[in-house]
């Protein structure tokens, strides 16, 4: 007879830690109204990011090769992968905290694309006024330097998709600052 450990992790997606990704194959309903993770075929594929959130908050179950997996041991393989991940851990875990939908930025060209809250993300075709990304986010950290033309593409680019563009700082402490930055035609 399973004791409640086992009812309790009964009702806690498993994901599994591959190499450069982690994917959960049932129970992940949950989870995508959530706005975590992109299906691909019948799976979940979970980055880096969103799977150490959800590893700290109990939402998921992590495992490789059969072995459980801990948040310090998942940090640390997406560390070999991912120098930045922590920095973008801590602010992607600000971001979900402020109860903010935040997917990749890859393709475009930041880290994090933001939404309101309340907005997936994940809508295909035309979206209302509302529906689009709000904030590209690019994290750094405080002793990053970068030039006026960086500064002027990440601008560019947030302003040609209709979004703004934040800087998050993150300091020795793990806190988070935020810089928007604006484009003014005089």
């Amino acid at each position: 007879m399973p004791g409640k450990a086992a009812d309790a992790k009964a009702g806690i997606p498993l994901a599994e830690l591959l190499v450069s990704k982690i994917t959960v194959s049932e129970g992940y309903e949950g989870l995508l109204e959530k706005a975590y993770g992109k299906v691909s075929g019948s799976t979940l594929e979970l980055s880096f990011v969103e799977a150490l959130y959800l590893l700290e908050k109990g939402r998921i179950r992590l495992q490789k090769n059969g072995k459980g997996v801990g948040f310090n041991k998942l940090l640390a393989a997406g560390l070999r992968l991912d120098t930045r991940l922590h920095e973008r851990f801590i602010v992607y875990q600000d971001l979900r905290e402020r109860g903010l939908t935040v997917k990749t930025g890859f393709k475009f060209g930041c880290d994090f694309r933001v939404y309101r809250r309340g907005v997936s993300g994940d809508k295909k075709g035309p979206k209302a006024a509302g529906e689009h990304t709000r904030w590209i986010v690019s994290v750094v950290p405080e002793d990053y330097t970068c030039s006026f033309h960086e500064l002027s593409r990440a601008v560019r680019l947030a302003h040609s998709i209709r979004a703004r563009m934040l800087w998050a700082i993150v300091d020795s402490e793990n806190n988070v600052t935020y810089y928007e930055i604006l484009r003014l035609r005089p």
